[in-house]
Order: C-alpha cells, then sequence, then structure tokens
C-alpha cells in the first residue's frame, strides 16, 4: 500500500475512533455552572428521587437512578422481580435539563424479563440509567457537589464500620443546602453482598431514593434504595453499586456503559462539602 493510501486508511481510523470514544473530561459542562451533575433532581410519572452518578458509553450520556422510582407498585413493593414498572422509553424530567430524559435501563424490568430467581438479587438489584437528551450533554458535570468525585467504581466489600458519603436532593428539604451532603458509617452487609446497610447524620427521606454513596477514597460504591424500618431502624439500605453494574453488563444491551469519574478532586471535609454544596 502507498504512503497516500495509508494515509487516508488512517485518517479514516482516527476519525472512527473519534466518534466511538467517550468524551474526555474537557467536554463536561466546568463544574460549578454545570446544571445536570450527581444529585439533580429526577422526576417519573410524578414520583421524585435523586440522581446519583454519571454514565457513559460510546453513544450516550445518562444520569442514574434507582429502579424503584418508576414503580407502579406500592411504597412496600420492594421485590424487584414481581413489582410493575413503567416502560422503557418513559420520560423522565431531570432537574437542570431542557428536554425530558428517557428511561432506557431499569433492573427489575431486566430481572423480569430474564426470570430471575435469586433472592437476593431480587431483592437488593435496584439500579435504572435514563439517557440525557443530546441537546443537554453539553449541561452535564460527573462531579459530586462538594464532595468532588468519583473517582471510580468501588469495590463490593462490606467495609464495616468504614464511613461513607452521599448527597440528597428531596424536594423536602426545599432546597437547603446544608442539608444535602451527609456523612456515614457501614454497619451491616446485606444479601450476601448485594446491600449496605449505612447510618448517616440524618436519614434518607423521600426523595433522597437513587442517591450515590461514595467510600472514604471517593469511590463510587452504593444507591441509595429504601429507609429502613428493621431491622435497623433509620438506617439507610444502599444497593452496592459494583454488583448493580456487573448484573447490567452480563444482562443488557448496556455492556460498555460506566460511572464516569468527576472531574473535581474527592474531598471528604464535610463542612467544605456544605459550603460547597
Amino acid at each position: 500500500m502507498d504512503s497516500r493510501k495509508l494515509a487516508v486508511l488512517l485518517a479514516v481510523v482516527v476519525g472512527a475512533l473519534a466518534i466511538l470514544a467517550p468524551s474526555t473530561a474537557s467536554a463536561w459542562a466546568p463544574a460549578d455552572s454545570a446544571s445536570i451533575k450527581p444529585g439533580s433532581e429526577t422526576v417519573t410519572s410524578g414520583g421524585q428521587c435523586t440522581g446519583n452518578f454519571i454514565y457513559q458509553d460510546a453513544s450516550d450520556v445518562y444520569i442514574g437512578q434507582a429502579a424503584h422510582c418508576s414503580s407502579t407498585g406500592g411504597q412496600t413493593s420492594t421485590d424487584g422481580c414481581d413489582t410493575g414498572s413503567q416502560p422503557l422509553g418513559t420520560p423522565v424530567q431531570i432537574e437542570g435539563a431542557s428536554r425530558p430524559g428517557t428511561l432506557v435501563y431499569n433492573s427489575w424490568l431486566t430481572m423480569q424479563q430474564k426470570r430471575e430467581s435469586d433472592e437476593d438479587t431480587c431483592a437488593y438489584n435496584d439500579l435504572a440509567l435514563v439517557r440525557i437528551d443530546p441537546a443537554d450533554v453539553g449541561k452535564v458535570n460527573p462531579s459530586v457537589p462538594g464532595f468532588g468525585g468519583p473517582t471510580g467504581l468501588g469495590p463490593s466489600s462490606a467495609m464495616l464500620g468504614d464511613t461513607v458519603y452521599t448527597y440528597g436532593n428531596s424536594s423536602l428539604r426545599f432546597g437547603i443546602g446544608p442539608l444535602k451532603p451527609k456523612e456515614g458509617r457501614v454497619v451491616q452487609s446485606q444479601g450476601n453482598g448485594w446491600s449496605r446497610d449505612v447510618y448517616t447524620v440524618t436519614p434518607g427521606i423521600p426523595g433522597d431514593s437513587g442517591s450515590g454513596f461514595l467510600s472514604g477514597e471517593g469511590e463510587a460504591i452504593g444507591v441509595l434504595s429504601t429507609v429502613q424500618i428493621a431491622p435497623l431502624a433509620g438506617s439507610n439500605g444502599v444497593g452496592d453499586l459494583r454488583h448493580e453494574m456487573d448484573y447490567m453488563h452480563a444482562n443488557s444491551s448496556f455492556s460498555g456503559t460506566n460511572v464516569v469519574p468527576g472531574t473535581e478532586p474527592f474531598n471528604g471535609d464535610l463542612l467544605g462539602a456544605i459550603s460547597g454544596g
């Protein structure tokens, strides 16, 4: 092959890779002015939740929420293998977006389609992805307000006694910034590693569902699924994000979708998070 043909071929390959490759940090909106970020409110069929992290694959950008945010069952219906849900394609309002997002992955719907029978998986696999409209992708930053990060996807170890951080954005807080960032500790593991019980300074409240949890090193480790009544009253039931992501990768078309690291360095200083949230 002569040098001219080789140059043309290389240009075509590089161009294709540029189209397929995920956006780099420079493509994100600045953290201090982005209107869509981890912690943004999401509203599905009238029910308000909190987005956890930003996700990306070769073609789209997503914000995560809990699968139960689109549930059609009652508040006590938490088994994802037999509780109804709004279908894929359901519009989702995203705080800061000009257009609705679209529900494109829901672990409950996936488990029902796959006829999942493992009790722990059915009880604790609670993750959904909402595709952000391309018109709004330029408004996105993946950093967690105040805390920064995530530094990546964390491990599934229970980390009993370890410090964790979360950012809840329930509308019941009426936009009061100091109430949004919280620090907590892992008190026990549930469901053979599928979930953790976490005590935070103030427990999660309705509307915080779906919010993300960071490890003490800033890793994305969990998604708020329930506010526990038993066995530990007032604790947060936090689904293990590594388990949930592994299930999604293995059982859906989102095998290449991953958590986007924040553009801002992680800082576990709660006072700094409060002032910066």
